[in-house]
C-alpha cells in the first residue's frame, strides 16, 4: 500500500510541476515576493528593506547574518534592515528568503509526524549552506554567496516531498518507504521544483547532481563545492536515518584532502560555519 502511495505522490507532483500553471506550496510565498523584487534592475536597498522588514523572521535573520563572524569582519554591529542588506548583498537576501520558507514549513503542524527527520534535515541543510560559503571563500574564486545559495536549496526536494507526504497516512506510518522515496527522488524533484520557479539551468543541474559521485582533485565550480560540502556534512549531520538508508559514502573526500589538511580546514572554518548556522537557523 505504501508503494502505491509513493507512486501516486510522484504522479501528483509530476502533474503539478509540469502544467502551464503551477500551484506552489504556500511556504514558498516569501521567496516569490523576494524573487519578484530582485527582478527589478532599479531596485533600491530601501525598497528591498521595506519588503524584508514586513516579515519579522526574515528581517531578524538578515540582521543576524550581517552581524555573523562570516559576514562582519569589522566587528561593527548593524541593527537596521537597510544596513544589513547593504552588508550582506542582494544574493544573500534571496538565500535568507528560502531559509525562512523552509523553517516555516518544518515548524508547521502538518510536519509534526516528521519531527525528528525534520530536525535532522534542517541541521544538515544549515551545515551544508555554511560549508559551501566557507569552502568557496577559502578554496576557490567562486562567489561565496552563490555557493551559499546552492547549499541552502540543494535538498529542497526533500522539504517539498515531506510537505506532500504529510497528506498520505500510509507513508507517514511507513518510515522505511518514506526514506526510500526521499533518498531516491529528492534530487530530481528539487530540480523540477526549482525549474518551475524559473531558476537558472546551471543551478538546476548543480542541485540535481549534488549526490552523484565524482573524483575530485580541485574544486572547479559551485557543483564541486556543493558536492564536497554535502559529503562533509553527512559525516556527522546527515538527514537520513541509518535504520532505513545506507550511510552516504564519504571516502571520495580522501582524494581531495588528506586527513591533516581537511582537519585544519575544518578547524579554521569552525567559527564561520557556526556563525552562519546560527544566523540562518533557529
Amino acid at each position: 500500500m505504501a508503494n502505491q502511495c509513493s507512486f501516486q505522490l510522484l504522479e501528483d507532483i509530476a502533474r503539478d510541476l509540469s502544467g502551464e500553471v503551477v500551484c506552489f506550496p504556500t511556504f514558498l510565498d516569501i521567496t516569490f515576493q523576494v524573487r519578484s523584487a530582485l527582478k527589478n534592475p532599479d531596485l533600491t536597498i530601501k525598497q528591498l528593506a521595506k519588503l524584508v522588514g514586513a516579515e519579522p523572521l526574515m528581517s531578524t535573520k538578515v540582521i543576524r547574518l550581517a552581524n555573523s563572524a562570516a559576514m562582519n569582519r569589522s566587528g561593527r554591529s548593524i541593527v537596521d534592515v537597510s544596513g544589513a542588506i547593504a552588508r550582506v548583498g542582494l544574493e544573500a537576501v534571496r538565500s535568507v528568503s528560502f531559509a525562512v520558507a523552509m523553517e516555516q514549513l518544518l515548524n508547521s503542524k502538518k510536519m509534526a509526524p516528521f519531527q525528528a527527520l525534520s530536525r535532522r534535515l534542517w541541521e544538515h541543510t544549515m551545515h551544508v549552506t555554511a560549508l559551501c560559503r566557507v569552502l568557496a571563500r577559502r578554496c576557490t574564486p567562486i562567489n561565496p554567496d552563490e555557493a551559499m545559495f546552492a547549499g541552502l536549496i540543494h535538498d529542497i526536494g526533500v522539504f517539498y516531498l515531506l510537505s506532500r507526504a504529510a497528506s498520505f497516512p500510509e507513508l507517514v506510518a511507513d518510515p522505511a518507504e518514506l526514506h526510500q522515496l526521499l533518498a531516491h527522488w529528492h534530487a530530481d524533484i528539487g530540480h523540477a521544483l526549482l525549474a518551475a520557479m524559473g531558476l537558472p539551468e546551471d543551478l538546476l543541474i548543480v542541485v540535481r547532481e549534488h549526490e552523484q559521485d565524482r573524483r575530485l582533485t580541485t574544486l572547479d565550480g559551485v557543483g564541486d563545492v556543493l558536492f564536497v560540502a554535502n559529503k562533509l556534512a553527512n559525516v556527522q549531520q546527515g538527514w537520513r536515518d541509518p535504520q532505513y538508508c545506507a550511510a552516504v559514502d564519504t571516502t571520495v573526500l580522501a582524494h581531495l584532502y588528506d586527513p591533516e589538511v581537511l582537519g585544519a580546514l575544518l578547524s579554521e572554518s569552525a567559527e564561520d560555519v557556526a556563525s552562519l548556522k546560527s544566523a540562518l537557523g533557529t
